[in-house]
């Protein structure tokens, strides 16, 4: 029960996914501890120094996690993980006497982070997946309905709604791709000691072992470990995950961004999911706010400043290692993950009921589609014999007129004004204008290309 009596962090309650939450949760954080100690304690079995009988007991005892002890002790002695060995020592007596048995506090701690850090990779993956399997649906769906562009948030050229999805489904399968790599390369301290050199462990083993206990721990934990450590692991590797974070963020945020656009009455083609119940604004009654898309934009916000935290803890690792990244990675790790999960949970259910208004689609092209079509009156003219840089000041004329009109609330006249236009009637007939003017067909390859991403993504994943 969460005590809101208290604060709380709305990453605790409001935002991410159960699982997610899970994942970062101080019980299993010392529960990966203890696995650890557990496997540690397993190895140092082959090499006679701890007993079976030992092993297991520590094994039977390795899920009775105890955090109101662990913090009472904590508060006496100022150590977290000391603390938790404290209490399961209390648990394990038999066991007691080697946990912890030649290794030192990032021994456990960072491994720990590390099948941390993969566990909450693997949950981002997936639910990356899913979004783009989503989307190549969609790009599917929609491969050929066409649409105005914009650019420079002004009507360009026509394209489809497929193809503009696409653009975001790209960015994310790059995404995808990113951080399945970045899974792949997480790698955990390993047992090296106080400072990487491995002092304590060849006390135990003899030098010329040490190669062998480690490859043993890394086959029991199925975790990579770094081949040079100091204190900790590289602490790079937070910058590089929470940098492969941060650049989902930037294309979720993208995607909800363009969405607030377009959900906006003036051209109205997108909208995000509206509950039949749901209230727009306490003040308002009519308004539909995005605030799904919304709510990804300013957690995308945030989850972009992290890997600069990441970067400083990097830069400022001194030496052998410093203690000024500890509290920060209590939060930036966690969140950043947290953040993400809750970008991608909330732009699912918004791809999920994406609401598609096709009219206001068609009654945008049919206002801005004739300006997108001049490109081909001007050429055609020029082929015909005309000077292009008269005839372009005359379509350039015709078009300042033609937006006159829709800014008077009426039906653009281009293609009709520029039909009957005497001088333009010099090298191209009125049907001739009609013809190039219709720019329904005037796509390229656009549906070929969506539906071509659209496979791609949907063999890959």
């Amino acid at each position: 029960m969460i005590d809101y009596t208290s604060y709380q962090s709305p990453f605790s309650w409001r935002y991410g996914s159960i699982e997610m939450r899970r994942i970062w949760s101080e019980h299993n954080k010392r529960l990966l501890w203890r696995k650890i100690w557990v496997v540690l304690a397993e190895i140092q079995v082959d090499y006679g120094l701890v007993l079976p009988e030992q092993v297991a007991d520590l094994l039977a005892h390795s899920t009775e996690i105890d955090l109101p002890r662990a913090l009472e002790i904590e508060a006496e002695i100022q150590h977290d993980l000391m603390a938790e060995v404290h209490v399961f020592a209390e648990q394990a007596t038999v066991g007691a006497g080697i946990i912890h048995f030649g290794a030192t506090s990032m021994d456990i701690e960072d491994n720990a982070d590390a099948l941390r850090l993969r566990q909450g990779l693997d949950l981002i993956i997936q639910s990356l997946r899913d979004i783009l399997l989503k989307l190549a649906a969609l790009m599917r769906k929609f491969a050929n309905t066409p649409l105005i562009a914009f650019t420079h948030l002004q009507p360009a050229e026509p394209s489809t709604l497929g193809y503009r999805l696409a653009q975001y489904a790209q960015d994310l399968f790059n995404d995808y791709q990113s951080l399945s790599a970045v899974r792949q390369d997480i790698r955990g301290k390993g047992f090296k000691g106080a400072v990487g050199t491995s002092a304590s462990y060849s006390e135990l083993f003899g030098v010329n072992e040490l190669a062998n206990f480690e490859q043993k721990l890394s086959q029991k934990l199925e975790l990579s470990f770094f081949p040079v450590s100091t204190q900790t692991y590289p602490r790079k590797q937070d910058y590089t995950i929470l940098a492969a974070l941060a650049g989902l963020g930037q294309s979720l945020y993208k995607m909800a961004f363009d969405l607030r656009l377009l959900q906006s009455p003036p051209i109205g083609e997108l909208s995000e999911p509206f509950g039949t119940r749901q209230i727009g604004s306490s003040a308002m009654p009519f308004k539909r706010n995005p605030i799904r898309a919304e709510k990804i934009d300013s957690l995308g916000r945030y989850l972009a400043q992290l890997p600069r935290v990441a970067w400083d803890n990097a830069a400022h690792s001194l030496l052998e290692r410093t203690l000024d990244d500890s509290a920060n990675r209590r939060t930036i790790l966690p969140e950043g993950f947290l953040a993400a999960d809750e970008m991608l949970k909330t732009a699912s259910s918004i791809l999920t009921g994406l609401r598609v208004d096709e009219q206001a689609m068609a009654r945008n092209l049919e206002t801005y589609g004739p300006f997108a079509a001049t490109e081909r009156i001007l050429m055609t003219a020029v082929k015909n014999g005309a000077n292009r840089q008269e005839m372009h000041e005359l379509i350039r004329t015709q078009s300042m007129r033609a937006w006159e009109c829709i800014r008077n609330g009426e039906a653009n006249p281009l293609a009709n004004n520029l039909a009957k236009d005497d001088e333009l009637a010099h090298f191209l007939t009125s049907e001739q204008v009609y013809t190039l003017m219709d720019y329904s067909s005037h796509l390229g390859d656009a549906p070929q290309r969506t539906l071509a991403l659209a496979d791609t993504i949907s063999s890959s994943i």
